[in-house]
């Protein structure tokens, strides 16, 4: 594949910033690359996906293009000082990238994953954004914002203020209520892991369990172990195989899973 490192100003963060991207070596012209925006956690940046598995190998058998852009310690959300990194990720990212290279414009071209507080940023946007995303995977997700506020009270009331109080669209389970009175079209594909040991397994079950019961039926997957690179680095294959992507693989597409 090939490997940009793109360096931007974002006007909604007021700011320079930046993302890795990996592109199909040669893109066929008149026929837009579908995306997965692939989302890092709360101690990491932008460049912890390409370190710490093997995305690149894993996407290199499709004709897709992977942008992990960096999201700081926002959880990808529109801040209260004035930080909008959540129209960041669902409005200016997206246009840019469209603009840069050949990305696919379309609902149905486009696709968001993340880790950790990339799974609460993925979650946030593919179910309060759902003309925007037609799939969306979250690996041992932050399900509930109650977490940081008991983990890490300094950064939640940094980011959203001293009262818990997770209005939309920061109440996933709210999100989904929405997306599930939706016509089925409309609504996300939606993958959801987490090891069986992980500190964050409690919360994704009572979220895979409201998800189940509202219809949305998610595709689950669990094993053993905890909040680690090795259980993420397999299950990104397993995401990328699952990706409504039966129309654009490419002609030896294989991501061996």
């Amino acid at each position: 594949m090939t490997h940009s490192t793109v360096r931007l100003f974002a006007d909604t963060l007021g700011k320079y910033t930046q993302c890795e991207v990996l592109l199909p070596d040669r893109p066929e012209p008149g026929r837009p690359v579908p995306a997965l925006y692939l989302l890092h956690g709360l101690s990491d940046d932008q460049s912890i996906w390409m370190r710490r598995t093997a995305i690149e190998l894993y996407a290199g058998g499709l004709y897709l293009a992977v942008v992990m852009p960096n999201g700081d310690r926002s959880f990808y959300s529109d801040l209260r000082d004035g930080s909008r990194y959540f129209a960041y990720l669902t409005e200016e990212l997206p246009a840019l990238m469209e603009s840069y290279f050949p990305l696919s414009r379309e609902r149905s071209g486009r696709f968001v994953a993340g880790l950790s507080m990339g799974g609460w940023g993925s979650f946030k946007a593919a179910l309060n954004r759902p003309d925007r995303y037609a799939a969306v995977a979250g690996l041992s997700s932050v399900c509930d914002l109650g977490w940081l506020r008991g983990g890490n009270p300094a950064l939640y009331e940094a980011n959203f203020g001293a009262d818990y109080d997770p209005a939309p669209p920061n109440d996933l389970f709210a999100a989904a209520e929405r997306v599930a009175a939706l016509p089925p079209a409309e609504r996300p594909a939606l993958f959801q892991y987490c090891g069986v040991d992980d500190f964050l397994w409690e919360d994704n079950l009572r979220f895979r369990d409201h998800l189940r019961a509202l219809g949305l039926d998610p595709r689950w997957e669990e094993g053993p172990g905890g909040h680690s690179w090795g259980n993420w680095d397999e299950r990104i294959r397993h995401v990328l195989a699952w990706l409504p992507l039966s129309e654009n693989t490419t002609k030896t597409g294989s991501i061996g899973v």
